[in-house]
């Protein structure tokens, strides 16, 4: 429902948009001036463009992408611009932009870019300056909030890493397992605590193999029966279910040498996801993997399979991974690498208490991470409420 102060209009009336300006890396100069690309807020430069406050979208490349920009600035020629706000306010403007898909406006010349003339015709709706700045504070403060919730989860993710590398290669130890003091021994993995030894992963497992894909491929996937684990599923440390498949009893008896039993370790072994991998659990145990994932079965009286998972995924495990990858091009694994991986080892009892310390702390990540979601998806609602008029503050 439209008043008089809420109006519709097309772009152009409400903010008219400009190509940005050529700026050749031999021409930029050091300063302060912030140069923004289509694709962010990159280099500076010692001269500025544009007086700020300023919106800035991409044209090409990151397409749709809207900066808000404080200062003064510099908008290079992959990008539009905001050359004339016709009295809104620019926080606002920049949040509507947010609104509108680029991409639907998009390709028309052959090159994926946008035509400020096309966006120019499209019809927005104005409210009153007032109306605006508290729609703009109002998103501003949960754009606090995912702030605030990004750089958590980043010092949160440091201090996971670190203190996995410390954990796993056992220069630090957890209370009930070592007291300080303790000897160290040179192995083919570095300097390993005395009471520690290194081992071959091939001698602590009862199976390493991969699946195969049914012929027929994705015709004889079913909407239940028995999990298809495919590395789409197979996260860094997290099994991802959003697009799982199954199979039939049949097809599932057909490959039964690729069941997944209850804490398998799978592994991915081809492709650009190579090295991710998880713990198998309740929800995928009985199914079947395909030729791109690999089940691990460790000896588990002597290999904790959270363990392995979180040394798998951590930076010494990668970097085997990498060893493998002829001239780093992460080509695939053969069960024959995977056997040789070498492994440091504790003894069980410290194996479990390592895993899950690790597994809790990247608990504590993916709670934060699954906050932002929300928040992220909160703010989205917002947008569609205010910019609508669905919702009005004032």
């Amino acid at each position: 429902m439209l008043t008089e102060s809420w109006q519709t209009m097309p772009l152009k009336q409400f903010a008219t948009l400009q190509r940005g300006y050529d700026l050749p890396h031999g021409r930029r100069k050091p300063g302060s001036v912030p140069v923004v690309t289509s694709s962010g807020i990159g280099d500076s430069h010692s001269e500025a463009k544009v007086a700020g406050p300023g919106v800035v979208t991409g044209r090409y490349g990151t397409i749709g992408k809207v900066f808000y920009i404080k200062e003064a600035f510099w908008p290079l020629n992959t990008t539009l611009y905001v050359k004339d706000f016709h009295g809104n306010d620019p926080l606002f403007v920049a949040n509507l932009l947010r609104t509108i898909d680029f991409h639907s406006h998009s390709g028309k010349s052959g090159v994926p870019g946008v035509n400020r003339n096309d966006l120019h015709e499209l019809i927005v709706l104005r409210p009153p300056l007032a109306a605006q700045r508290a729609i703009g504070s109002a998103i501003a403060d949960v754009d606090a909030i995912l702030d605030a919730l990004d750089q958590l989860i980043a010092k949160k993710c440091d201090i996971t890493i670190g203190a996995t590398q410390q954990l796993l290669s056992g220069a630090c130890r957890l209370p009930q397992f070592g007291r300080g003091g303790e000897s160290f021994q040179r192995s083919d993995l570095g300097m390993i605590p005395g009471d520690w030894e290194v081992a071959r992963l091939g001698d602590r497992t009862l199976k390493v193999g991969s699946g195969l894909t049914p012929t027929g491929g994705s015709r004889v996937y079913k909407q239940h029966g028995r999990p298809f684990v495919r590395s789409q599923n197979v996260g860094w440390g997290q099994l991802l279910m959003d697009d799982i498949a199954y199979l039939d009893d049949d097809t599932h008896a057909r490959f039964h040498e690729t069941e997944i039993r209850d804490r398998d370790v799978l592994l991915n072994i081809t492709g650009a996801s190579i090295g991710r991998s998880t713990v198998a659990d309740a929800r995928i145990t009985g199914g079947n993997v395909n030729q791109h994932v690999c089940i691990i079965r460790p000896k588990v009286t002597e290999l904790d399979p959270i363990y392995l998972n979180q040394y798998l995924i951590s930076g010494p495990g990668q970097r085997q991974i990498d060893s493998f990858q002829a001239g780093g091009n992460r080509e695939g694994l053969n069960f024959g690498q995977i056997k040789s991986f070498r492994i440091p080892l504790p003894t069980l009892k410290e194996q479990i208490a390592i895993g899950d310390v690790i597994t809790d702390m990247r608990s504590e990540i993916a709670a934060l991470q699954q906050r932002r979601d929300k928040t992220l998806l909160l703010k989205q609602g917002m947008l569609q409420e205010l910019l609508t008029g669905r919702t009005r503050l004032i």
